[in-house]
């Protein structure tokens, strides 16, 4: 749920970048948009990393134990 909720507002922030520079032409405004881009990636990969270390890697302890 939380990470949906992220995603939703990334996209949002992303989308209204993209706006806000067809509208102004302000090179902030995609440097933005690759920014949130960029930490959202880091983000998914985190919660990836857990959820294979939750989904593997204590399922296989529980199986030594």
């Amino acid at each position: 749920m939380l990470i949906r909720l992220a995603l939703l507002f990334s996209v949002l922030l992303v989308v209204s970048s993209a706006v806000m520079f067809f509208i102004t032409r302000d090179p902030r405004y995609p440097r933005f948009a690759w920014q949130v881009v960029r930490f959202m990636g880091y983000v998914l990969l985190v919660f990836g990393a857990l959820y294979l270390l939750e989904r593997y890697g204590l399922v296989a302890w529980q199986v030594l134990v």
